[in-house]
């Protein structure tokens, strides 16, 4: 059985509603939208990037778990921002968004990141060795940082060229 069919009747559907219309009909909505989408990627990977950074090992004799504790919060904050808009964003075209093969690289992206972020943070080893008076990271948690720029950079590189071809 063919679900695409389907899916596509309902993703019609739902861009079909009063509030994906009253999107795509406002001159003034859709931008203030846009642009909360992007203050909450500019959240979530303003506060990704130092905690990942940090886990890669710079600025070494700054301490993981405060710096984790303001910046954990603020990512998720923008984690939660950028879900909310980006669904709104979504829903404007969400039979084209769906067909359109980046944007299922995306979400496959995002899916990637929030797991590796949560098997971090399930993982709360914070694995620190102690070398000439600096906690050096270990290279789980190295790798962990790494994949996590990688990542999050991937989104938004996936989000900016889905502006430009649909």
């Amino acid at each position: 059985m063919d679900l695409w069919p389907s899916l596509l009747e309902a993703l019609t559907a739902f861009q079909d509603m009063a509030l994906p219309a009253a999107l795509r009909a406002s001159r003034w909505i859709y931008p203030i939208v846009n642009a909360g989408h992007i203050l909450g990627l500019t959240l979530l990977f303003g506060a990704i990037l130092p905690l990942d950074l940090r886990l890669l090992g710079f600025w070494p004799s700054l301490p993981i778990r405060p710096l984790a504790q303001v910046l954990v919060p603020v990512a998720l904050f923008g984690l939660a921002t950028s879900v909310s808009t980006g669904l709104l964003l979504f829903s404007v075209s969400a039979a084209k968004y769906a067909a359109t093969p980046l944007f299922q690289v995306k979400l496959l992206l995002i899916l990637a990141a929030i797991v590796n972020a949560l098997v971090l943070r399930r993982a709360a080893s914070w694995t620190l060795i102690q070398t000439e008076g600096h906690a050096v990271t270990s290279v789980r948690l190295q790798l962990a940082g790494a994949i996590s720029i990688l990542l999050w950079l991937a989104v938004i590189l996936c989000g900016r060229f889905l502006a430009y071809i649909l």
